[in-house]
């Protein structure tokens, strides 16, 4: 079941950010989020995300973001740790593409939110999408 959080949680950033639901989107970020391998910062906080947000959907920035592949590391009844691999498009050509780990847990209030992302080396993805099960 809680695979199906996962990918039902990557539908719905990808939709908010693609139509650029700003509210909607942030209320799938917990306030307590930490992100994790963006160069030059240590740790982006839920403010960070925020005020990116804001920013590239006021200005249009972003062309589409997708989700592709999605495997489940860890799961418990309260918490689903994943990996995917997360393609951003710019309107200026730009693509960005690149390998995620995502910490979802479903908070007080009863609804799933992103508590932790973090993005992964080159070779960790591959390493991973080259495991055998």
């Amino acid at each position: 079941m809680e695979s199906k959080n996962a990918k039902d949680m990557l539908s719905a950033l990808a939709t908010t950010a693609n139509t650029g639901a700003y509210n909607e989107h942030m209320d799938l970020i917990s306030k307590e989020v930490s992100v994790y391998g963006v160069p030059g910062f240590d740790v982006i906080g839920y403010d960070d995300w925020a005020r990116q947000c804001k920013h590239e959907f006021d200005e249009g920035l972003l062309k589409q973001v997708s989700y592709e592949g999605l495997r489940v590391v860890t799961l418990t009844p309260g918490n689903v740790l994943f990996k995917t691999t997360e393609t951003v498009e710019g309107t200026d050509g730009t693509v960005n593409r690149q390998g995620v780990e995502i910490l979802i847990r479903k908070e007080a209030d009863g609804k799933w939110r992103v508590v932790q992302e973090r993005i992964l080396a080159g070779d960790e993805m591959e390493f991973d999408s080259h495991k055998t099960h």
